[in-house]
């Protein structure tokens, strides 16, 4: 059984920095694609970041050159460093993996998803 498991998430203030990450685990092979997705409630869900298996990212236009998106194959763990935080930023954020495809931002893409992590920035 495929789990992904978020954490990371917290409480900071406008222009600060968080990170998050996600534990894969019971899914034995590499995966196509992982992702961040964030979510505000009466809002759909929306693609943050991917990257493939050979390391090509995608970003939303909203977070480029602020976040970045990373994995560790060996620890079957996935980061998200945010930096310059904004209020727009509060949002559930989940992480997903992709099992057969990669280089679209599309939520309902995405095969597996952890319960997400909250993240609020106030100013």
């Amino acid at each position: 059984q495929v789990q992904l498991v978020e954490s990371g998430g917290g409480s900071v203030q406008v222009g600060g920095f968080l990170a998050l990450s996600c534990a894969v685990s019971g899914y034995p092979y590499r995966p196509y694609c992982m992702g961040w997705f964030r979510q505000t409630p009466g809002k759909e869900r929306e693609g943050v970041a991917i990257i493939g298996a050979d390391g090509t990212t995608t970003y939303a236009d909203s977070v480029k050159d602020r976040f970045t998106i990373s994995q560790d194959s060996v620890k079957n763990t996935l980061y998200l460093q945010m930096s310059n935080l904004k209020p727009e930023d509060t949002a559930m954020y989940y992480c997903a993996l992709d099992r057969t495809r990669c280089g679209s931002l599309v939520w309902n893409n995405f095969n597996d998803w952890g319960q997400g992590t909250q993240v609020t920035v106030s100013s």
